[in-house]
């Protein structure tokens, strides 16, 4: 029995962890540099673009849901600037203005749009897909060996793979730029440490990993893993390297303990049904960043 509960949780269990750790990595440096919602933003203004790239191409290729929402985030950025020229409003209220409108324009386009023969509706733009991510031919530990089993594997696990890989190069490649700029930009001009670019290139990378993740996490967990395991790693230690294990540490925690608390704990409590994965996984994070915010020692000042 338990053997079979691991296996067809396989799948959705790696997803979680993939997307998770994806997030929180890229995350480490958004709440750094006091940008944490913009993971917020683009996680809500990418929505009507990854609608229009699936209506356009009538599938839900990643490329094009990629497009749509580079276009949508471009869109989002000229509709701030426009409106806090004409009309005079402090630039947080203009963000605030446009992400809440495009968050909404994206609902009524799934709404509006025959979207029956995937997934992709309001509930799954919240919460995602996680739990019908199977792996049917993952009948053993056999099938990890079988080219015809592996095949069989969600799309969404090779996806958030690569994503992983992608944005383990660019910390690596950008590591020295990202540090010194988010610490100190001036000093990062003077030693000539492209701050701009290098914050340029850490905003495309949000967008994505909230894109790729999107699709099999929904909008609630990418919100939670940009923010809270990071912000929970910095009150464990003021060590840049130190943070970014802490982060993938609480990220692997918060995917892997909620998907079996969301599973098995209703069960065990006689609730008859289990709850959705996505909202676990966030809660579960959101408990992490609070016993960090309690007992972490760095909430004192002190070196950790």
């Amino acid at each position: 029995m338990m053997e079979d509960f691991v296996f067809l949780s396989l799948a959705p269990l790696t997803i979680g962890l993939l997307a998770a750790v994806s997030c929180a990595l890229v995350g480490n440096f958004l709440v750094l540099r006091r940008q944490a919602l913009v993971g917020d933003a683009i996680s809500h203004v990418v929505l009507p673009g990854i609608v229009m790239g699936f209506l356009v191409s009538g599938a839900t290729h990643a490329w094009p849901m990629l497009l749509g929402a580079a276009v949508a985030a471009v869109l989002s950025v000229l509709l701030i600037e426009f409106i806090r020229r004409t009309g005079t409003v402090d630039g947080a209220a203009a963000m605030g203005t446009v992400f809440t409108a495009m968050f909404a324009a994206g609902v009524l386009l799934i709404e509006r749009s025959d979207t029956s023969g995937v997934h992709l509706d309001v509930e799954h733009a919240l919460y995602g897909s996680l739990e019908s991510m199977i792996w049917f031919s993952g009948y053993g530990w056999g099938a990890l060996l079988d080219p015809a089993a592996l095949v069989d594997l969600p799309p969404q696990l090779s996806r958030l793979f690569i994503m992983l890989a992608v944005v383990i190069a660019f910390l690596i490649v950008f590591w020295r730029s990202l540090v010194i700029s988010t610490f100190d930009p001036a000093y990062s001009v003077t030693i000539g440490a492209w701050p701009r670019l290098t914050g340029f290139l850490l905003v495309m990378i949000t967008a994505a990993v909230a894109v790729t993740a999107f699709e099999a996490v929904g909008s609630i967990i990418v919100i939670a893993m940009f923010i809270c395991p990071p912000a929970a790693a910095r009150l464990m230690t003021d060590r840049m390297s130190g943070q970014i294990l802490w982060s993938v540490a609480f990220a692997a925690l918060s995917a892997l303990g909620g998907f079996v608390l969301a599973a098995e704990a209703p069960l065990a409590l006689g609730w008859g049904a289990s709850v959705s994965a996505a909202g676990m996984i966030a809660t579960l994070s959101g408990v992490i960043l609070m016993v960090s915010a309690l007992f972490g020692p760095r909430r004192l000042g002190v070196r950790g």
